[in-house]
């Protein structure tokens, strides 16, 4: 893909799942890779895949955190070109067993963190006047999924707020696009869906459901954000794309 030499790609949540998989795919097309993780084994476990790179410690959820991380990536990479939202959690229950702390932690992970990581390096992009932000968000957030309320709520949020800035600052140069993974083979559906034996039914239903008739893995995922990331898609702006084998298929 074109034009990612060489470019600066902060990857948040890249210490595992699809996150490394993003790390390693824009790697792959050239570009270096910084990873902002709580999980520092796992950040460096990613760097050593692809023997480039840098990592760190951040919690997204935190501006104060955020502002002094991107700080120092301007500082010492001298640039920061790329943006990929990817870092998320949740803990899935139906939303009447849950209570408000559980709620606080997952939109401050969720809707929070992207925004706080929006704020802190759109000024950087805005001096240069470029830059592509990709935001990961969820099917979950255009249909809905069953025990995982305040977490879709959250990926809807995103979407809007994606199409929202989009409005706001396309103009000056800055490209933002969400994607939308189905159910993926990752860390998080792996708690989301158990383990044993109806683990395995939930996964088997819906590899079923999916036209496709397997789970999404990283490397379905990361081939689109490489692609958002690259001038081949300096003329999307504001969009919502869906990457699920066909599970959701929206207009």
């Amino acid at each position: 893909m074109r034009g990612l030499t060489d470019k600066i790609a902060i990857v948040t949540g890249g210490a595992s799942g699809l996150g490394r998989g993003m790390a390693k795919r824009l790697a792959a097309e050239g570009a270096k890779i910084v990873i902002f993780d709580i999980d520092k084994k796992g950040a460096a476990a990613t760097l050593e895949d692809i023997d480039q790179g840098a990592s760190y410690e951040v919690d997204i959820s935190n501006y104060e955190s955020c502002e002094t991380a991107v700080a120092k990536v301007v500082k010492d990479f001298g640039q920061l070109d790329i943006l990929v939202n990817n870092a998320g959690w949740d803990l899935a229950a139906p939303f009447m067993d849950t209570q408000p702390e559980l709620w606080t932690k997952i939109v401050a992970i969720n809707l929070f963190g992207p925004m706080n990581m929006h704020h802190t390096t759109i000024p950087y992009m805005l001096k240069v006047g470029r830059g592509k932000i990709i935001n990961i968000a969820s099917d979950a957030g255009r249909v809905g999924s069953s025990g995982e309320a305040v977490y879709s709520a959250c990926k809807g949020g995103i979407i809007a707020f994606t199409k929202t800035l989009s409005r706001e600052i396309s103009r000056k140069g800055i490209n933002i696009n969400t994607v939308c993974p189905g159910p993926s083979d990752t860390p998080l559906f792996a708690q989301f869906a158990g383990s044993g034996e109806s683990g395995e039914k939930l996964r088997a239903s819906l590899a079923r459901a999916i036209p496709l008739k397997r789970l999404g893995t990283a490397n379905d995922i990361s081939g689109m954000v490489a692609f958002l990331a690259s001038d081949d898609a300096d003329f999307i702006v504001g969009q919502t794309i869906s990457v699920s084998g066909g599970l959701t298929m929206h207009g």
